[in-house]
């Protein structure tokens, strides 16, 4: 199953509706934290912070730069733990390599690879663009077991760039990226083929027992299955309900926690609309309106899609 995330530095500022995004199947993002050794984003607590209030994996990133990688790595380490963006669960944290390293990329990307993990035990993603990896990078020099890759390549088929390798994970398939719950345009990714969610984060994902579903009531409820993104208050609000009856009606213990996968009742009579459908290569909301017999307003103002004129593959929206 695709995994669909965006990356974000100080340029989309904070005032971001994380329970939007969460909404819109987003289930990790980067957030640029450090560049070099004197860079902090000042927006990266608030940005961690929402996200992961929304039910969605953070983690943060470094730029970097020409120059001692030990530095780089102590400036890191110490603003990740601040954020708390070493627990369990957070998205590893991204080495991002674009500039002024040269030949001795791969040198430097190891010596960082190594100082990190030591310092902190845990592994690293490595982002550079398809030219990088294919011309100047070398993994097998540098990555570790615990090493993921992550390619740049926008050509807007999530989670197929033209690059493999054994340690790629994620995907960046676009730089002009439209999600819910920001003002401006973002950078998209994808886990890659054969690539679950939990290879890219610290510690994985533990696999708690499910609350049992309840039997389909006969009051109108029906069975909704969770999605990569949801959270039990955005489930809610689609259905015109509230995360407290959702929680007593399905046996869930902590309503801050639900699975993809799980199967949960919600009222049919809400505005939940109809099935869920993916998004697939060259579709249009003037195509998906005509096939289903309503208009592209109905659905852009039910998936809260800002721009009609801009949906991606492997997006999951739902039919009004």
């Amino acid at each position: 199953m695709t995994n669909y995330g965006i990356d974000i530095a100080s340029y989309q500022g904070s005032a971001i509706d994380w329970t939007a995004t969460a909404g819109n199947n987003i289930s990790f993002v980067s957030v640029k934290v450090t560049e070099d050794t004197d860079y902090t984003n000042p927006y990266a607590t608030a940005q961690a912070d929402g996200a992961r209030g929304a039910g969605i994996h953070a983690g943060g990133y470094h730029f970097a730069r020409p120059g001692d990688p030990s530095a780089q790595v102590d400036h890191f380490v110490t603003e990740l733990t601040a954020r708390n963006l070493l627990a369990a669960g957070s998205l590893l944290p991204m080495l991002d390599v674009e500039v002024g390293l040269g030949d001795d990329a791969n040198t430097w990307i190891g010596a960082f690879r190594d100082l990190f993990e030591q310092r902190t035990g845990v592994g690293l993603l490595v982002y550079a663009s398809l030219d990088w990896y294919r011309n100047v990078l070398v993994p097998s020099r540098w990555a570790s077991p615990s090493t993921r890759l992550w390619v740049a390549q926008w050509n807007g088929d999530p989670g197929h760039p033209d690059y493999s390798d054994p340690a790629l994970a994620i995907h960046q398939h676009s730089n002009r990226g439209s999600v819910p719950g920001f003002g401006g345009l973002v950078d998209r990714d994808a886990t890659v083929d054969g690539v679950d969610l939990s290879a890219v984060l610290i510690g994985g994902v533990s696999a708690p027992t499910q609350p049992t579903p309840p039997s389909a009531p006969s009051d109108g409820w029906v069975a909704y299955t969770v999605v990569a993104g949801d959270t039990l208050s955005a489930i809610a609000e689609r259905t015109g309900t509230t995360w407290q009856e959702l929680a007593s009606r399905n046996n869930i213990p902590n309503p801050n926690l639900i699975r993809v996968g799980q199967v949960i009742q919600v009222p049919g009579n809400g505005n939940s609309g109809g099935q869920m459908y993916r998004i697939q290569p060259g579709d249009t909301l003037s195509q998906l309106a005509a096939n289903w017999g309503t208009t592209v307003d109905a659905i852009a103002s039910l998936n809260g899609i800002p721009n009609p004129n801009l949906i991606f593959a492997g997006e999951w929206i739902r039919r009004p």
